[in-house]
């Protein structure tokens, strides 16, 4: 997946702000100071440039990634320190405008119209503490929260997710009302990740840390959890979350709502089966001609 970390001034940057921000997680003062607020701000700064993340890819990882919990102390950190403001768009007494209320600490994210992003009206919101990277295209309306990271390329489509911390890679495409769970707590445990090139079908949705692994497809409808067996017809297999691990979607593996009969007692009477996603095939040519055909409808 695009992003991995480097040793640029920002990693630096970023490396040297852990130890500050654990000390203040594990000691919190009963008020906080200019300074601590100005740690924050750099905190903040990491994360929406994208040094800071809370996870990163690592090969030496069975699930190819690290998780970095004193980047979720220090957004946790974040709604300790801030108190609700007013922050509503306009003038929403006059009936022109929206009203919101939040911790100052976590305003919408402001994007320079030099900075790539594009943001079509519509009802959308982008929280500060996020990366959202040149070339993103967000449809109305869609929410990205504190912590997430969007690579360069992808679509957010309408009504869609992108939870605390989740990672999502270049040239993803979320489709219409698609979720991607956050998770803040605890803050060792894994967020949910999709790599580079997946597409995200509409009204899936995908949970408590699973990860989407690269040129993924997820059919319509498709649920992951930890819970979620994954059933594959072709390597004849069944994917599972394990107590250390998260549920794992191979690479380039085209998955689609499927059921599974219920084998004994009132439901095998009854007929009754339960959902289950099923890996049907592996991306081809074909398959691969069908995303470039979402890639021309963007």
């Amino acid at each position: 997946m695009s992003g991995t970390a480097a040793s640029s001034p920002q990693a630096t940057e970023s490396s040297g702000l852990a130890p500050l921000i654990d000390r203040l997680f594990a000691e919190p003062p009963t008020t906080f100071t200019r300074d601590h607020r100005e740690l924050f701000a750099r905190f903040l700064a990491a994360l929406e440039s994208g040094a800071a993340r809370a996870a990163e890819p690592d090969p030496g990882e069975p699930s190819g990634w690290r998780v970095n919990p004193w980047v979720k102390r220090g957004i946790l950190l974040g709604f300790r320190m801030g108190g609700i403001v007013d922050q509503s768009v306009g003038v929403p007494h006059a009936g022109k405008g929206l009203p919101f209320y939040d911790k100052d600490t976590y305003p919408l994210q402001r994007f320079p119209a030099g900075s790539g992003v594009r943001i079509v009206p519509g009802g959308s919101g982008i929280r500060s503490g996020s990366h959202v990277a040149r070339g993103v295209v967000c449809m109305p309306p869609m929410y990205v929260n504190v912590g997430a990271y969007v690579g360069e390329g992808s679509l957010i489509d309408s009504h869609a997710l992108v939870g605390s911390c989740a990672q999502v890679g270049a040239r993803v495409h979320l489709s219409a009302a698609a979720q991607l769970g956050g998770v803040l707590e605890p803050v060792g445990a894994s967020p949910v990740i999709v790599e580079d090139e997946s597409l995200i079908g509409g009204n899936c949705g995908v949970y408590e840390g699973t990860v989407v692994k690269r040129r993924a497809v997820l059919g319509s409808g498709v649920i992951l959890t930890r819970s979620t067996p994954v059933y594959d017809l072709v390597r004849e297999t069944i994917h599972r979350a394990t107590e250390d691990q998260p549920l794992i979607i191979p690479e380039g593996a085209v998955v689609v709502p499927g059921a599974r009969s219920i084998p004994r007692g009132a439901g095998k009477d009854w007929g009754l089966s339960l959902a289950t996603p099923v890996i049907v095939k592996y991306r081809d040519e074909g398959t691969d001609s069908r995303v470039q055909l979402e890639d021309w409808l963007r």
